[in-house]
């Protein structure tokens, strides 16, 4: 109802101030034709039969005033009245969109993101401003939706430990728990696992809101690559998993922020190793084409199934659900290294064959054009 009253008050200023247009130029159009057209036509008789008489240019010009006064009064008429038709039929037109956009910024302010404006089929000036718009509300949707799955993923996350060291205390103050130094060690233990979660919602939160402060710059991946590489070794022949690279060392530069490139590779590395039994491998290469940079994550290990591989990036998620978060990683390493690829404009995918055949993780970044 505000939009729609809104709208009214917008349509009637720009019909009055088209009307405000019209009506001076209809103005100009008579003071023009009262002033300038008698003289004319003087000019055009006399040139025509020459010298007349007082009173044949007297009855001339009574003859041109008796035409030209009605002539001017109904094309004057005429005009002004098709020319507020149309005004007011163009600024009906053009203030539709208008009212129809602050409706439905009055819905997403009330909650409701799945809002949008239809096209309003008046040009590419507001083709452009209706698809900002919808754009716009998508990124809130979205918002509001990773809000909502950070809430109830930390709610989840939360339980388990909130729920120990209750447990706990209840146990110390009826005097079934001592207070000893390992019960201390594990209330610690559990409210430094809180607080994890609390910083891995927010690392996951920034980067999937690109808020992530990227510091981009021309970067060769392979040297990148043998820096994450030559970091993971250790954790790798510790595990006796064999780590090789082969990399395409022509491989163009990409603009990229070279820390949080090796942020990417070392969730990828951290992920393949421990997924991978003793004795396996893990490959990492880097292979360029048109206009793309890929670097490859290849391991031996484990495998995922089909059913796993759609929700693989989501936040907290673990295909095998048996392991416990120390062993089996926070679950949000992959969902922070994919928006961080999405950050820098590339891509992040998974392919595997199945259970016992390995997977394979590609990085995809553009290369300047």
């Amino acid at each position: 109802m505000r939009a729609a009253r809104l709208g009214d008050r917008l349509a009637a200023r720009l019909f009055a101030a088209q009307a405000l247009v019209v009506g001076v130029g209809a103005l100009t159009l008579v003071l023009v034709a009262v002033v300038i057209a008698p003289g004319l036509y003087r000019d055009r008789i006399h040139g025509m039969m020459g010298q007349m008489s007082s009173e044949m240019t007297g009855s001339l010009d009574h003859a041109l005033a008796a035409t030209l006064v009605p002539a001017l009064a109904i094309a004057v008429a005429a005009a002004l009245l098709a020319s507020l038709a149309v005004s007011w039929f163009v600024t009906r037109r053009l203030t539709q969109p208008v009212t129809q956009m602050a409706a439905v910024a009055g819905r997403i302010a009330g909650g409701d993101y799945t809002a949008r404006v239809p096209a309003s089929r008046l040009g590419v000036e507001f083709a452009t401003l209706d698809h900002a718009f919808n754009r716009m509300a998508t990124v809130l949707q979205d918002t509001e939706r990773r809000r909502q799955e950070l809430l109830a993923d930390l709610a989840h996350e939360l339980r388990t430990p909130i729920a120990t060291v209750d447990s706990f205390l209840e146990g110390i103050e009826d005097g079934v728990v001592p207070a000893s130094t390992d019960t201390w060690q594990t209330l610690r233990a559990q409210t430094s696992r809180m607080l994890r979660l609390v910083d891995d919602v927010n690392r996951v939160s920034r980067a999937e809101e690109r808020s992530v402060d990227l510091r981009p710059q021309p970067v060769r991946v392979a040297a990148i690559v043998d820096e994450a590489t030559r970091a993971a070794g250790p954790a790798f022949a510790d595990k006796e998993v064999t780590l090789r690279v082969e990399a395409d060392r022509a491989a163009p530069a990409v603009r990229a922020d070279p820390d949080r490139l090796r942020e990417i590779l070392d969730n990828l590395l951290g992920n393949a190793l421990r997924h991978t039994p003793p004795g396996g491998t893990v490959t990492v290469t880097v292979a360029a084409r048109p206009r793309e940079v890929d670097i490859l994550v290849t391991d031996t290990g484990e495998g995922i199934t089909a059913e796993h591989l759609p929700r693989l990036f989501d936040r907290f998620y673990r295909a095998d659900p048996s392991r416990s978060r120390d062993s089996g990683g926070s679950g949000i390493g992959l969902t922070i290294a994919r928006a961080l690829a999405r950050a820098h404009g590339g891509s992040l995918r998974v392919a595997s064959d199945g259970p016992g055949r390995g997977a394979t993780f590609t990085l995809t970044l553009p290369t300047p054009s």
